[in-house]
């Protein structure tokens, strides 16, 4: 048997007026995925339990079957892992982000006018956190290059009492000042940030990217503070082998902790433009080595949703259908083995609100060996209308690998 898991970051959605009235979802061409709908088990999952903030972290540790109540130590640790920095228990990471922050004299006054500076390059930012490094850095802070504006922080003998560290896509457009922790073990790392802005703004690699016309990686932005993690085996947990797929250092960090395959897609961007059809061959790649379960992260329809792109994010949902869940699929129906798909979304990221929420997320359960009355079309409502209901969201890696 084998087990494909398609995960669509942020594909929830509400009905908006930027879309008629409609979701993505409804609005997608995605013949797959409905295709799959009419014979197959749909309903809602809890991915973010209540009084748990609605990360990708805690969403997806819950898809893949692992309770955040139990294991959940921070979102940073597990980006930590993937970039390969070895924590001691003492440590404290945090996620730095580089952003692009409007020019106010008063750091306070400043807007976020882009919590992903542009969407910048690894290789620019590279550059970016050398500097940090070189500028902040020190025997108590260490700064580490990941992927994009995805960056980390590790504070030697730290502490995780920081008060209200609010991660910077959830403040687009907004003054920063109201959201700068006021708690005493936080006012070193803001002033970590606000010092950041002094030298960045002036930073050679951002000088380039404004007289291209685009967005300054200008300040460092610092959330998501956590400790060492530690996560169960996955295929000891389960009984069956497993390998993530993702362009992001937070999935490929939960993948590592969890003794699964993490390959590298050339081309994978965590963005509309990323490599769909490489996410797919690396997916049955593992198959084709053995690997039973395999599961595919695209960051997309997120990333579209934080930005407000409607147009964007439908095309995201139809892109992941055609390239990614059609061609895995036709894999699987000519490897002449019984297998199971699940699709769902990690969280709703809403146009309407640019973030994510804790709502319920529409799920699907395929096996290749039953035909079971499903929905006409896979979407937000009909999944609502089935009335199924998975209230703990960690048991439906359960479901999906029939453990319980």
């Amino acid at each position: 048997m084998k087990y494909l898991v398609v995960l669509c970051d942020g594909m929830a959605d509400t009905p908006s007026h930027y879309l008629e009235n409609k979701t993505p979802m409804e609005l997608a061409n995605k013949p797959t995925m409905d295709a799959l709908a009419k014979t197959s088990e749909v309903g809602l999952c809890r991915t973010v339990a209540k009084g748990l903030k609605p990360g990708s972290d805690v969403a997806n540790l819950s898809v893949m079957g692992y309770d955040p109540a139990v294991c959940y130590t921070g979102r940073s640790p597990l980006e930590a892992a993937s970039i390969g920095i070895d924590l001691k228990d003492t440590d404290v990471t945090l996620r730095c982000n580089i952003v692009t922050l409007s020019d106010e004299e008063n750091y306070g006054d400043k807007t976020m006018v882009d919590y992903c500076a542009g969407d910048i390059s690894t290789e620019e930012a590279a550059e970016i956190i050398k500097t940090v490094e070189e500028k902040l850095g020190n025997d108590i802070y260490s700064f580490y290059s990941g992927v994009s504006y995805r960056h980390c922080l590790v504070v030697k003998e730290g502490t995780t009492e920081l008060g209200n560290m609010t991660p910077p896509h959830d403040i687009s457009g907004r003054v920063v000042g109201e959201y700068l922790s006021t708690h005493e073990n936080a006012k070193p790392l803001v002033e970590l940030m606000k010092k950041s802005y002094e030298f960045l703004k002036d930073h050679p690699v951002n000088l380039k990217r404004v007289a291209e016309g685009k967005n300054p990686a200008n300040s460092i932005w610092l959330w998501g503070e956590g400790t060492k993690p530690i996560l169960k085996d996955f295929k000891g947990k389960n009984g069956v082998s497993g390998a993530v797929i993702s362009a992001v250092d937070l999935l490929k960090g939960i993948g590592i902790c969890a003794g699964m395959a993490t390959p590298e897609v050339e081309g994978a961007t965590g963005y509309i433009d990323t490599n769909f059809v490489g996410k797919a061959d690396a997916a049955i790649e593992e198959f084709k080595k053995g690997t039973e379960l395999v599961y595919i992260h695209v960051e997309a329809p997120d990333e579209c949703g934080h930005r407000c792109e409607p147009e964007n994010k439908v095309k995201a949902i139809e892109l992941i259908d055609e390239l990614v869940l059609k061609r895995v699929k036709e894999y699987l129906d000519s490897a002449n083995e019984d297998y199971r798909i699940l699709i769902c979304p990690d969280h709703p990221t809403p146009l309407l609100i640019k973030t994510h929420s804790s709502d319920p997320v529409p799920y699907l359960i395929f096996d290749s060996r039953k035909s079971l009355s499903g929905v006409d079309t896979f979407t937000e409502a009909t999944a609502t209308a089935t009335g199924r209901f998975i209230e703990h969201g960690p048991s439906i890696m359960d479901r999906l690998l029939e453990n319980s």
